[in-house]
Formats: C-alpha cells, sequence, structure tokens
C-alpha cells in the first residue's frame, strides 16, 4: 500500500482510505489468488498478479461507484491482468502433456529445450483460508483441471473459470471481459467441449484427509525413506504414471514405474519426507541426503490418489525455494 494513501480519507463512513480498502479487499485476496493461479499455472506470477490487482484497485479505490459488487469489481481487474500477461507467453505444461511416454526406464531422463514453461503447485494453505472449503476448494485446483485448463484459449479459460468455478452470472462475466453475453455464451459452449477432451480420467479421486489417500501417502514416503519398492508396489495403481516436471519424460504402468523408481529411490535413509498439501491433493516434501549427513530440500511429489491406489506422481525438483514456499525448513537434519 503506497504510504501516502494513509492521509486520504475513505469514500465510506469514518476510517482511512487504507483502512477501508485493507478491510473490504483483503478477505479476497486468497480466492483472487486461486483465481490467478487457475489462469496461469504458476503460483509465483499468480502472487505477483494479485499483488498488481490491489496496486491497481487501491488507485481506483476512491473512483470506485458501487456499480458491481467489491468482489465482482477485483475479479474484473485481476482476470485482465492475466490475461494480458498470458499475451506474452504460451501455455504452461507437464511432461505428460508434451509427447508420448518413455518405453525405457534406466534410460536418463530427456531435458527439456529451451522456451517451455512448466506447471507449478501451489500449497493449498495459501489458497484454501478455511479447512471447512478444503474439498470444494481443492477440487477446482487439482493438477489435472489445472494442466487441462492450459489447452484452452486465454479469454475460454477466463470464461469458463468465471461462469463454472466462481459461479458469476453471464451477464457479470461479459461487463467483466468487455464483451457481449452471446459471447461469453459461445466461449464457455467451446471452453467446455475442448475441456472434456483434454481433461483425463484418473478414476474416483479421494481427498488428502481420506483414510485411503493417507495410506497411500505413507506407503510412498515409506518406498522412499526406507528404500521400500514393496511399499511402492503396493501404493501405485496397474496403469500407474510417474511425470518428472521440467523434463520431457515420464512413464506409464507399475511396472515401468517401480523400475525407475528402484533406479532412484537409493538406500534406506537416502531421503525423508514431508508430508503436506498441494492443489487438493496429498503430496511429500523430499530431502536427500548429502555427504555431510544433511539433507536438503530436492522439491515435491504430488500424488493423484484413487480408490484403487495412486494413479499418478508428478514430481517437481525446486529445490529449497519450492519447498520453503510450503512453509517447510530447506534443510532436516533428521
Amino acid at each position: 500500500m503506497p504510504e501516502a494513501a494513509s492521509a486520504s480519507q475513505a469514500p465510506g463512513a469514518g476510517g482511512t482510505a487504507a483502512d477501508d480498502f485493507a478491510s473490504e479487499t483483503e478477505p479476497l485476496r486468497r480466492e483472487l489468488l486461486a483465481h490467478c493461479y487457475r489462469m496461469l499455472g504458476s503460483r509465483d506470477e499468480a502472487e505477483d498478479l494479485v499483488q498488481e490487482t490491489y496496486l491497481r484497485a487501491w488507485r481506483s479505490y476512491g473512483d470506485f461507484e458501487g456499480r458491481s459488487s467489491l468482489r465482482t469489481w477485483l475479479y474484473r481487474i485481476a482476470t485482465n491482468a492475466c490475461l494480458t500477461a498470458l499475451e506474452q507467453r504460451g501455455r504452461r505444461a507437464l511432461p505428460s502433456g508434451l509427447g508420448g511416454p518413455a518405453d525405457d526406464a534406466d534410460a536418463p531422463v530427456t531435458p527439456a529445450g529451451a522456451g517451455l514453461s512448466w506447471l507449478e503447485p501451489i500449497p493449498d494453505a495459501r489458497v484454501i483460508p478455511d479447512p471447512a472449503e478444503a474439498v470444494a476448494a481443492g477440487e477446482g485446483l487439482r493438477l489435472a483441471l489445472i494442466a487441462s485448463l492450459q489447452y484452452l484459449a486465454p479469454r475460454q479459460r477466463a470464461v469458463l473459470l468465471l461462469r463454472e468455478v466462481l459461479g458469476f452470472p453471464a451477464a457479470e462475466v461479459a461487463g467483466m471481459l468487455g464483451v457481449s453475453t452471446a459471447a461469453v455464451k459461445s466461449a464457455l459452449q467451446r471452453g467446455r467441449a475442448r475441456l472434456g477432451q483434454a481433461a483425463p480420467s484418473p478414476g474416483r479421486l479421494v481427498e488428502p484427509a481420506d483414510p485411503r489417500a493417507r495410506e497411500q501417502l505413507a506407503l510412498y514416503i515409506a518406498g522412499f525413506e526406507q528404500a521400500d519398492l514393496a511399499a511402492l508396489e503396493k501404493a501405485l495403481r496397474a496403469d500407474a504414471e510417474i511425470e518428472i516436471a521440467g523434463t520431457l519424460t515420464w512413464f506409464s504402468g507399475k511396472a515401468t514405474c517401480l523400475r525407475y523408481l528402484a533406479g532412484v529411490i537409493g538406500r534406506p535413509g537416502s531421503y525423508l519426507m514431508t508430508p503436506t498439501v498441494a492443489n487438493g491433493q496429498p503430496a511429500a516434501a523430499a530431502y536427500q541426503r548429502g555427504d555431510d549427513g544433511l539433507y536438503r530440500a530436492f522439491g515435491l511429489g504430488v500424488l493423484t490418489a484413487t480408490e484403487d491406489g495412486i494413479a499418478k506422481i508428478s514430481v517437481f525438483g525446486g529445490g529449497a525455494r519450492l519447498v520453503e514456499s510450503f512453509g517447510l525448513p530447506a534443510t532436516r537434519s533428521r
């Protein structure tokens, strides 16, 4: 907030403009972050765009005349800021969206070429303010959905999110985007059809708090901490997949996944894992043991947990920066 704002009188009764602005807009910050993340597929970019949204809103706050709700007004600013940002780059991806699975689990992973942007996970704690809303909110943050949204044209993406996820009326969405209501309905229809083609069908998902998801996460953690391939075999579904973000490599089928995992889990004690939640899914932060005995952050494994076992492990090797964004330390001694 600009320092000069503290002396400005608010449009409402009493208090300063800064006081009124903060009290009215701050409760919406997390849901705006979730919206920008769905639009962009990047945690860092979403946070930057939310900051930009609040700066733009603050500068225009004195002229806000209440012709729409404050929430609608903020979503209009945020959505258009995201659309402008999307003009500058292509979609973000995961390896499974760029080509077929690798045949040889023992071969080195295939490095990605320059110019590719990757989907990033987001901590539930950053975008879900009320634990009671975790299930409903988590459904709109799952990696498969975020990845599928990337296949939509930016304006289609905006329309679908504003209408389907956030429930804004078509007329309000039209006003936010500066188009006709008919254009909104047409974009929504096309977006639904395109999303249906892109979205995978991993089976019946289970929430992170579900005992089945907890068991699958516990087996995943035991598999790495104890170098227990049998635990990983028990956790995985027959058609399980593993993808390594930042590379072009992913594997399909339990047998192939287990061959890959056998080559990376090391010995007992090579890894420590800390459970967490990302994108409404169970996840674990991974720490790799160094020669000095200290465990340093490697990244994050996000699990797609289903009634039948783990359908997908999405690995993000973001190191300390990624792990710390989940409120976890960069190193562990044990």
